[in-house]
């Protein structure tokens, strides 16, 4: 198994049981009161509170290994027979009483445990005095106990017990003789009014073991160790805690729940070393939450029932006499309702005198139970009585009247909503609002087409349903009379929507039929740069350069500055996709900062487009910069999309720098987007590109297939270059030449019809090598020399460094063995500058072959170096062909080398070797597990491992071995 397969499958993420997490103070004092006598510790807190959890941790530690403890359980139903859990808890512990010492008392327990009739004393007198009897029944219990060598009696859920157990607690708490130590568990707000309990939570005897445990939520920091917990100790965003634990209220099986629910939905997705949650705005409430909120409910007086229906609808904290007014409830009626609710413990009053839910969860549990007609007319209830306040909060009124089915004042909320967060800059919410009333059967063309232009489409998710938007605008124009302006005003924001959907080719036809209509100069511009854009048609780059050149006409002194700097951020963008230099003098005039939130969107995208044509023209450094920059910024404004796409762009730079130890993890997150097309191709690719390095042909094949079909199929011209290219590779590795020539042969017409020798990178050593191998030696001369002429002397170190590589071939095609190793000693070198180490590695490596063909022997010492980087990068079938020339001209044995093969056994995994770089490098394990974003127990493990892997018991011993088989120190890396 490779390693990216064995990584994918553990990057699932792999979610297992949550870790004690924030009880250790609470810990301590039950085993401190359990060691003393009398011991008796109440446990009390709400459903899921972790009440169990403690009691467990408790039972497991070292200070109560002498203790013999029988785990009792209250069922949520009566039990006709007296002391049920106790009796219950006895008969799963043991199946006889046959060879205990029993007293005559034990008599009294036939009536309980029928099945031991033939090894109980005979039943005693029956007494007249139910009390009496009673009470000799107890003893009798208590004594079977002590027979049993129970000296610790657990009682869970004790709120829900039968009164004879609560008498025999109370009997065995204020026994002096019996010796048995108790631990009950309850709820204090399901505890009947009354209830015998009471006396016990009440009491406290100086001096001896009683201890009264309140357990609370958890805090966000604590929410965060304890999800981490669950996915194997790595990293949550701090987003990511906050959210669950205002969802859950900290309540950890609310917690742990949740997170199951969140990975079973595939809403957790890991990016930059830590899991995150994706653009998700709510969670399914647990079931275990759902069933107590319900039983609790089920408790209260109709009219308190009324009352949290309407809390529910209104959903967030709301004085008195608004809850009052939208349950429809009398005041008097009310005012009762309120305190049942209250001391029920379902709302709470906040510092501010109003009444909500105590848990999100509770009211969405809640709400969810109410029948439709009832939940509308409290819906409509709610929104008439908050439209006449003094400043209406308008997205609490577009929710109200959309759930009361009111539709006209829904949709002007809405559209209202939608403008206040345009204005705001929460691109986000209004993206969503307009989604919600795009998608709306019935609404009119011209409203699509005004709604249509506020839509803020670069940050327009795929999770807010894309398609919807492109049906609902392809229905209106095939169904509707329109103005010619109106339809074309449609038509270009429906060329738009298929561009970011990644239908490249529908998009850019929709758009050209749209401009001739489109009456304002900044629509026809904006229709016009997008078809600047070289990867969206097949047209020649003059052509794009012609529509980039008519959109910057437009200079109407009209247009607004935000909608100026998006014309330049595209003008930018288009120049430099197809290889104009002019791009980066266009980027220049970009401003360093935004007075606008939709200039801060526009320098987002900006900071994105630069740092994505940084890495097409080979400018590394400056393209890492850019695009974590643009991560930073999409994060902070909340705009997913840009975020993603600039993630899924620095994960393409990783590949291509060498970076490769986190790829498999980061690539198969981007994969999983839903709705995200452009962005799922881009990752695959990656995947792919792993693959076919680390030998899992069958899967890279698979991928990079996908991927250039997709890229062909939507019209993505660029797309199916990189994948051609990888596919070639592996065909010519295999001997297959004529696959390699049809792998190339129509994505590089592309490049040559286009005149776009940016992309000629990677499709054009291959081409030229499976001509070259077919002996068509002229044909890739040509090639070479139209390559040579189209680049020019433009500063892009990649596609230069392509052409050296297209040199080398040639010379070695002419036999120039000389030359061809001193040429690909250049290419090796003009690539590891950029730096492209896997590039590099396979031109030193031609370079070693070369200087062996004119009997150079220190060739064979320049492929020994080729292998163990190869190695160490992970490249393991070029590895073996390096090893099988070594091996051809009279290597004995193969090089030494024990750093991070791509397998098992006792080879160091990635995650490993990236730990023990570090480590040579000098860091301490907290460096290591901040530098890595994972937790210090990850770090030591995976420290531990190594040392096994190396036969060493200590870290010295490891750093001295690691260096010794030729593993480099490594710095603390920048988190991307």
């Amino acid at each position: 198994m490779t390693q990216q397969r064995a990584v994918e499958g553990r990057r699932r993420p792999s979610v297992g049981a949550p870790a004690f997490v924030g009880r250790e103070d609470e810990l301590h004092l039950m085993t401190r009161a359990l060691s003393e006598e009398p011991a008796l510790v109440l446990v009390e807190g709400e459903a899921g509170i972790g009440k169990s959890r403690l009691i467990q941790e408790a039972l497991r530690s070292p200070q109560l290994a002498q203790r013999q403890p029988l785990v009792a359980s209250c069922p949520p139903f009566r039990d006709a027979l007296t002391f049920s859990p106790i009796v219950d808890a006895i008969r799963a512990a043991r199946t006889t009483v046959e060879f205990l010492q029993l007293t005559p008392l034990a008599g009294t327990l036939r009536p309980l445990f029928p099945e031991w009739a033939d090894h109980l004393p005979p039943s005693p007198e029956p007494l007249a005095d139910a009390g009496a009897a009673r009470h000799r029944l107890m003893r009798a219990l208590a004594d079977l106990l002590e027979s049993l060598g129970i000296n610790l009696l657990v009682v869970e859920d004790v709120h829900w017990a039968d009164d004879a157990t609560v008498d025999f607690l109370l009997f065995i708490a204020s026994s002096q003789a019996a010796r048995i130590a108790l631990v009950l568990s309850y709820r204090p707000e399901d505890l009947a009014f009354g209830s015998p309990l009471l006396r016990l939570s009440s009491r406290s005897v100086p001096g001896s073991g009683r201890a009264r445990i309140v357990l609370r939520s958890l805090g966000v920091g604590e929410t965060a160790v304890m999800v981490s917990s669950m996915l194997d100790g790595e990293s949550v965003s701090e987003d990511f805690a906050a959210f669950l634990h205002e969802r859950t209220d900290g309540i950890p099986l609310a917690l742990e729940e949740s997170v199951w629910l969140l990975r079973d939905r595939a809403d957790l997705i890991r990016q930059h070393g830590e899991w995150v949650r994706r653009t998700l705005q709510d969670i399914e409430v647990p079931p275990t939450i759902r069933d107590a909120v319900a039983e609790r409910i089920a408790r209260l007086r109709p009219d308190a029932q009324t009352l949290l229906r309407a809390a529910a609808v209104l959903g967030e904290p709301v004085d008195e006499a608004t809850l009052t007014d939208v349950s429809g409830l009398p005041p008097l009626r009310a005012r009762d309702a309120v305190d049942d609710a209250l001391q029920g413990g379902l709302l709470v009053e906040t510092d501010k005198n109003r009444l909500a839910f105590r848990h999100v969860l509770a009211a969405r549990a809640v709400y969810d139970r109410i029948p439709g007609r009832a939940r509308r007319t409290y819906h409509r209830r709610a929104g008439t009585l908050l439209s006449a306040t003094r400043t209406p909060a308008v997205a609490r009124l577009a929710h109200h009247f959309r759930e009361s089915g009111d539709t006209r004042r829904w949709w002007d909320y809405a559209e209202e909503a939608a403008d206040l967060a345009l204005a705001s800059g929460d691109h986000q919410a209004a993206a969503t609002y307009l989604h919600e009333l795009l998608i709306e059967e019935g609404q009119p063309g011209t409203t699509v087409a005004r709604l249509t232009q506020k839509m803020p489409v670069f940050t327009f998710t795929g999770y807010i349903g894309r398609a919807d938007v492109v049906s609902t605008l392809r229905s209106v124009l095939d169904g509707e009379t329109l103005s010619a302006h109106e339809s074309a005003e449609l038509r270009a924001q429906l060329g738009r929507m298929l561009m970011h959907a990644g239908e490249y080719a529908a998009g850019a036809a929709e758009l050209q039929r749209a401009i001739p209509d489109l009456n304002l100069p900044l629509a026809a511009a904006r229709a016009m740069m997008v078809l600047g854009r070289a990867g969206g048609a097949p047209w020649a780059a003059s052509v794009h350069r012609q529509w980039i050149d008519r959109a910057a006409q437009v200079t109407d002194a009209s247009i607004p500055a935000d909608e100026r700097l998006s014309l330049l951020v595209d003008q930018a963008t288009g120049l430099l996709e197809m290889g104009d230099p002019d791009g980066w003098r266009v980027a220049e005039l970009l401003p360093a900062k935004a007075s606008t939130p939709q200039q801060t969107l526009e320098l987002v995208r900006g900071t994105l487009n630069m740092g994505d044509a940084a890495m097409s023209w080979g400018r590394y450094d400056d393209a890492r910069q850019l695009l974590l920059s643009a991560i930073d910024l999409a994060q902070q404004h909340r705009y997913h999309r840009l975020r993603d796409m600039a993630q899924v762009t620095l994960i393409h730079l990783d590949w291509h720098t060498g970076r490769w130890s986190t790829l498999v993890d980061r690539a198969t997150a981007m994969a999983k987007l839903d709705s995200e097309p452009v962005l799922q191709l881009d990752a695959l690719l990656v995947l792919g590109l792993l693959e076919a390095a680390s030998g899992a042909g069958a899967e890279a094949e698979e991928k990079l297939r996908h991927v250039a079909h997709e890229g062909v199929r939507r019209g993505i011209v660029n797309l199916p270059l990189e994948p051609a290219a990888a596919l070639a590779r592996m065909s010519l590795a295999e001997g297959h030449i004529s696959d390699a020539l049809a792998f190339t042969e129509a994505p590089m017409a592309v490049v040559v019809s286009k005149a776009i020798w940016l992309w000629a990178t990677d499709i054009a050593p291959v081409r030229v090598a499976a001509l070259v191998a077919a002996g068509r030696v002229p044909e890739a001369t040509q090639l070479v020399a139209s390559f040579a002429d189209g680049l020019g002397e433009r500063d892009a170190p990649a596609p230069q460094a392509a052409l050296q590589s297209c040199r080398s071939l040639l010379l070695e095609a002419a036999q120039d063995y000389v030359g061809a190793a001193v040429s690909w000693g250049a290419t090796a070198g003009a690539w590891a500058a950029l730096p492209q180490p896997y590039k590099a590695l396979r031109a030193r490596e031609r370079q070693g072959l070369s200087m062996l063909s004119y009997g150079e022997r220190a060739g064979l010492a320049h492929l020994t170096e080729v292998y163990s980087a190869l190695m160490r990068l992970g490249a393991e079938p070029d590895a073996e062909r390096v090893w099988t020339a070594l091996r051809s001209n009279g290597a004995k044995s193969r090089p030494t080398w024990r750093g991070g093969r791509r397998g098992y056994g006792d080879q160091l995994s990635p995650r490993e070797l990236e730990v023990v770089r570090l480590l040579v490098g000098g860091l301490t394990t907290p460096e290591i597990a901040s530098a890595l974003s994972r937790s210090s127990k990850t770090v030591a493990a995976q420290i531990n491992s190594a040392m096994r892997k190396y036969g060493v018991t200590s870290r010295t011993a490891l750093a001295v071995g690691a260096t010794q088989a030729g593993i480099t120190p490594a710095v603390s890396p920048a988190k991307p």
